[in-house]
């Protein structure tokens, strides 16, 4: 019996060192920008997303990470309702996907406590119920507790399955550019 108690103190405490080391970023969804551009012969389409949730928790030391960034699909919208209606319903399909996310799973670089910083986050891009792998470059300004991630990427939608919207008249863009601001609360692992 005492084995088996010195066994669970140990695991305990390994738990406790562990979680000890990682950061943490929590997002706020209410105050996180998702924008895209689609451009096209004519003109181009912009548009936003909402985010739903969003955490990333990751080893500083060996970069491992954890978490998920989710965005509402169901909320795309490019100001105009024949394009966004079908932009719901024969491209994202997003009553059957009502979610993209970003898994990460290595962050690279370090996270500075106040002012500018960068860091390289590789992970899994979850859209239209397929997994792409992805590698993101994160400009970071932190202050005051507070951490603000820019994200850029393009995503090749047609080369991934998804349906191309254009047709004889309309021709457009085989990816999508996506630009996201994400403020949120950071805590390093040595706050914890």
């Amino acid at each position: 019996m005492r084995r088996l108690v010195i066994t669970l103190s140990v695991l305990c405490l390994c738990a406790v060192a562990s979680s000890a080391q990682q950061a943490v970023f929590d997002l706020d969804p209410a105050k996180t920008v998702v924008q895209f551009t689609l451009g096209d012969v004519i003109h181009t389409v912009h548009g936003t997303f909402k985010a739903k949730s969003g955490q990333v928790a990751f080893d500083p030391s060996t970069g491992d990470a954890s978490g998920t960034f989710v965005i509402d699909t169901t909320t795309g919208d490019t100001g105009n309702h024949t394009r966004d209606r079908k932009m719901h319903k024969e491209i994202l399909e997003s009553e059957k996907y009502p979610e993209a996310s970003f898994t990460p799973t290595k962050v690279t670089g370090n996270v500075a406590a106040t002012g500018e910083s960068s860091v390289q986050v590789q992970g899994v891009f979850r859209l239209h119920g397929t997994d792409h792998a992805m590698t993101l470059n994160v400009p970071l300004k932190a202050s005051g507790g507070g951490l603000v991630a820019k994200l850029y990427f393009v995503i090749p939608y047609v080369d991934w399955g998804l349906k191309d919207p254009s047709n004889f008249i309309l021709r457009v863009s085989k990816q999508v550019e996506v630009d996201i601001t994400a403020p949120g609360r950071y805590l390093p692992a040595n706050a914890q």
